[in-house]
């Protein structure tokens, strides 16, 4: 993989993922009711779960380009049509969502899945929470419980494999040796999203209110429907090629 593709692929990761998707929703839902300091436990497990999800759709393209490459052409024309789908979708639908909303929403429904990871109201350290349902409880979320609701929330998400499959094929040179690029896409995508995480952590009211101002947080949508669509053109190109060569 040249540098100039990493740069690419780095990024279009860090303009999508500054989306407010379950994770980033989570780590700001999480650091207004628990703070920073907790919130890391977190994003600890989100990042974990991220980490498994790309593990196993690294995995499987490693093994399909090797014993099936026929299947790999496959998936890059099915992965091009999920990201013009994605693409089509993230720009028709981009007006119809509110950060504040889809945040109070993630966080009723962590709450009713998780129920010791709503916030105690009697624990003096853990700051009131400001979109959470209000319903008292006795026990305060321990770092364990928070690390493992992070797993989850992120593991719950099996849209990501799709989308890896479909994102990745477009960045790696099969070629070439695969585990070296497999390192660089994982460090690319992975500071992507923990700069995001923290972001959404540390600035997540202000940023929140800065998306959630005229049609700012649309517009984020609709370059991110613009990205998977060139991606899509570029996949489609290289199954052309294929077919002609």
């Amino acid at each position: 993989m040249s540098w100039h593709l990493f740069a690419v692929f780095f990024a279009s990761t860090f303009f999508i993922s500054a989306t407010p998707g379950p994770n980033m929703l989570l780590a700001f839902q999480y650091g207004m009711n628990y703070g920073v300091k907790r919130t890391l436990w977190t994003l600890a497990g989100l990042s974990l779960g991220l980490f498994l999800l790309l593990l196993s759709t690294l995995l499987g393209l490693d093994v399909i380009s090797r014993q099936s490459p026929w299947l790999l052409t496959i998936i890059k024309a099915v992965g091009a049509a999920y990201l013009i789908y994605l693409g089509i979708s993230s720009w028709r639908d981009a007006g119809d969502s509110s950060l504040m909303s889809d945040a109070r929403e993630m966080g009723e429904e962590v709450a009713a899945d998780y129920p010791d990871t709503r916030p105690s109201m009697t624990d003096k350290k853990t700051p009131q929470p400001r979109s959470l349902s209000s319903a008292a409880v006795k026990v305060s979320p321990s770092n364990v419980t928070l690390f493992r609701t992070g797993i989850w929330v992120s593991l719950s998400n099996p849209k990501a494999i799709l989308f890896f499959a479909a994102f990745f094929p477009k960045f790696i040179n099969f070629s070439a040796p695969l585990w070296p690029q497999y390192i660089l896409l994982t460090i690319g995508l992975f500071l992507s999203e923990t700069i995001w995480q923290i972001v959404y952590t540390l600035g997540g009211t202000k940023l929140a209110s800065w998306l959630d101002v005229g049609h700012r947080l649309a517009w984020l949508n609709r370059g991110c429907g613009v990205i998977f669509i060139i991606i899509a053109a570029a996949l489609l190109a290289e199954v052309m090629n294929g077919f002609m060569n």
